[in-house]
């Protein structure tokens, strides 16, 4: 295939995102692990079934960046899950360091590619890879929007009985508790859900997406979710493949939109060729700004936590 995408870390997201990019025949792709044998092994294993899966794309394991090289997106994944009896700030070192390291070998062998941050703490995560790669911020983009506007669409068809396909909706801020999910821009073919259903249930559905990674860790209890981020990170890289101008909330560098300045943040933008075309601003409603800043905050406490531990 013409395009190349690589994905770092070979776990359940990392190979679900490989799976579903030659699946859709969106490119050939490069799975990176520091494990030895695991993107080999995961690799070959979706190579195996191209044959069932009717598609040509290629699917190569490594332990090294050098197959890498030339890659038009680089999709980052790694990272450590939190363990008993790691503190928050270690975890977060942890995985600053594995993030900064796997960006600067990514990006110094495709210095034009488009990096997509899937690790967590997400928009933290999108401050080290910005700093790492030396990248424009319109190459540096955040999955979190795109999976928790998802997982809103999803509560939203489920709660009035419709196609998913039907559904629309806007999730803005970082992605954790603090997000911002907006009833007034969330729509079912083209009704907002503000006519369809009362603000009490509205309400239940919001909660129920600011916490819908942890409602999927409760449920697993030795994991996270997996087909869902995968799926997400893997509709920003079509977008920006088939340059689509496809608006789709993502972590942003922002540089004064909304108020906010020096700061990943979850907003709509623009995505195609280019990475991060345009950022479009949206009118806020005074508690939508409130809680839009609120989350900003919350995401600057812990870019500040990071550079005390840098």
């Amino acid at each position: 295939m013409d395009k190349k995408v690589t994905v770092i870390g070979a776990g359940n997201v990392g190979a679900t995102t490989a799976q579903r990019l030659a699946e859709k025949e969106l490119c050939d792709v490069v799975l990176i692990d520091i494990a030895d044998g695991l993107p080999q092994g995961k690799a070959l294993d979706l190579v195996e079934a191209a044959p069932i899966e009717k598609h040509d794309a290629f699917i190569e394991g490594s332990n090294t960046y050098d197959a890498s090289a030339g890659s038009d997106i680089i999709i980052i994944t790694a990272g450590i899950p939190r363990k008993p009896g790691m503190s928050r700030d270690d975890l977060v070192k942890t995985n600053m360091n594995i993030m900064k390291n796997v960006t600067k070998e990514a990006a110094a062998l495709s210095p034009d590619a488009i990096i997509i941050i899937v690790s967590n703490p997400l928009d933290a995560m999108c401050h080290v890879a910005f700093d790492a790669s030396g990248f424009a911020k319109n190459k540096v983009i955040g999955m979190a929007g795109v999976l928790d506007s998802a997982r809103f669409r999803a509560f939203i068809a489920m709660e009035l009985n419709v196609s998913v396909e039907n559904t629309h909706a806007f999730v803005l801020g970082g992605h954790g508790d603090t997000m911002v999910p907006l009833p007034r821009y969330s729509t079912v073919a083209g009704i907002p859900i503000t006519e369809l259903m009362s603000a009490e249930r509205i309400e239940a559905l919001v909660d129920r997406t600011r916490k819908g990674g942890g409602e999927i860790v409760g449920l697993l209890k030795t994991g996270s979710a997996f087909y869902a981020p995968a799926s997400a990170a893997v509709e920003m890289a079509e977008a920006i493949l088939k340059d689509k101008k496809k608006i789709l909330p993502c972590a942003a560098y922002l540089e004064g939109e909304y108020g906010i300045d020096g700061l990943f943040i979850g907003v709509p933008v623009k995505l195609g060729a280019g990475g991060i075309e345009e950022i479009i601003e949206i009118k806020l409603t005074d508690s939508e700004k409130q809680g839009l800043e609120n989350s900003a905050n919350a995401v600057r406490e812990l870019v500040a936590d990071l550079k005390k531990l840098a």
